[in-house]
């Protein structure tokens, strides 16, 4: 089955959906605010385009994906007032994979679209206009040079596939035992990692260098580590797994075939595929709290 088909968020609104366990990446969104504020201002304020389109890839479902959209209205709002300008209109196109539930987003739309009438007839904002794009962010989404700014949280750290060359030349899985990178993992194991993340994100931003403007921003948070240091989370889960292989809940075979497609990226790493990729200048790097890298690149 195709990684996109799987991974995707829990939907709905119910007690396992990501809408209802979704608070650490809230905290993250509102961390990374004064950034996202900023650079969205720098942007604004050097293009003040008539409409200003933004993209947000990954957005997922529940309460957090309009979060960032409304801090950036907001946000242009106090610009214009402070400049004595008529508010842009908004064009946003929030973009997950095909089995995200939209469905939640457009029905949660009409209660967000009500804030902003009664700051529209107070002449705080312009027209929003929201559209849903399903696709994978590692292939193309826009036109060229049609989007202005790309905003993305907790996303980018996922993979396009689970990493190739995770079973040795005689069909042995390499990373036995384990569904991530662990202390315990091979060499060759992180090697696979690394390999995939710098195809997908060098593809991903290549790809976003043909869909924004010259001199557009773009705003990446993901999750980051230091060199040589292991989510202990994954290690925690593959030794739940390991224990229900023992009490014969899971076949041995399909825990040793089961790998994350997940890459949390050094600072240097980053450094290293945005500086060989050429397309985007890297403004700022800044490693947050909770393992939260914060990337803003000017196209």
């Amino acid at each position: 089955m195709e990684t996109q088909q799987v991974l995707c968020m829990n939907g709905g609104d119910g007690e396992t959906s990501y809408a209802k366990n979704s608070l650490f990446q809230k905290k993250v969104i509102l961390e990374a605010k004064p950034k996202l504020e900023e650079s969205i201002k720098e942007l604004y304020c050097t293009t003040f385009p008539e409409c200003l389109k933004i993209a947000d890839l990954g957005c997922s479902s529940g309460p957090n994906t309009l979060l960032p959209i409304w801090q950036m209205v907001e946000c242009i709002s106090r610009i214009c007032m402070q400049l004595s300008r008529k508010p842009p209109m908004f064009q946003v196109f929030l973009n997950d994979l095909p089995h995200n539930d939209f469905n939640s987003i457009f029905m949660s739309l009409e209660s967000f679209y009500e804030k902003l009438r009664k700051g529209k007839e107070e002449g705080k904002f312009g027209e929003c206009f929201i559209a849903g794009l399903p696709g994978s962010f590692y292939k193309r989404l826009f036109p060229d040079h049609s989007i202005h700014f790309v905003h993305s949280s907790y996303a980018i750290h996922w993979l396009s596939q689970v990493p190739e060359g995770l079973v040795s030349e005689f069909g042995t899985p390499l990373n036995k035992g384990n569904i991530h990178i662990a202390e315990t993992s091979p060499p060759a194991v992180h090697k696979a990692y690394l390999n995939q993340f710098e195809r997908d994100f060098t593809a991903f931003l290549r790809l976003r260098s043909q869909e924004i403007i010259p001199g557009g921003r773009m705003l990446l948070t993901l999750l980051g580590s230091e060199p040589k240091h292991f989510c202990k989370i994954w290690e925690l889960i593959s030794t739940s797994l390991n224990e229900m292989v023992i009490e014969g809940f899971v076949q041995e075979s399909k825990l040793d075939g089961c790998n994350i497609p997940l890459y949390m990226p050094t600072a240097e790493e980053v450094r290293d595929v945005v500086g060989r990729e050429g397309s985007f200048n890297l403004l700022q790097l800044k490693i947050c709290s909770k393992q939260s890298t914060v990337l803003y690149f000017q196209n």
